[in-house]
């Protein structure tokens, strides 16, 4: 039922042509799939930028099919999906440049 509403909100707001709100709607869920992958699989790695790196370099398909998985249980393929947008050689350069290096600076 959640997935119902998450999905209608999403298909209401795109046909109003207000695009910029659906997509940060969908972000925003995609978000809930996206976290505990992240701290699941890459232990250790800052989680909210690491997030925004993954959101950032995927695709529309790719943050509507996560923020479907964000609504309901996430399933070995969206973990696989996420695990493949976070070895992207862009996500992993955004994860060197705003993910990491803050904190590496930091501690010096």
């Amino acid at each position: 039922m959640r997935l119902l509403c998450v999905l209608s909100a999403l298909m209401v707001l795109s046909s109003c042509g207000d695009d910029g709100l659906a997509d940060q709607l969908a972000r925003d869920q995609a978000r809930k799939a996206v976290n505990p992958v992240l701290a699941e699989r890459f232990p250790g790695v800052p989680l909210e930028p690491a997030t925004n790196c993954v959101i950032n370099e995927a695709s529309a398909s790719e943050i509507f099919q996560l923020a479907k998985a964000g609504t309901t249980t996430v399933s070995q393929t969206d973990v696989e999906l996420v695990v493949q947008i976070a070895t992207r050689p862009e996500t992993i350069e955004c994860l060197l440049k705003d993910g990491i290096a803050p904190f590496l600076v930091r501690g010096l």
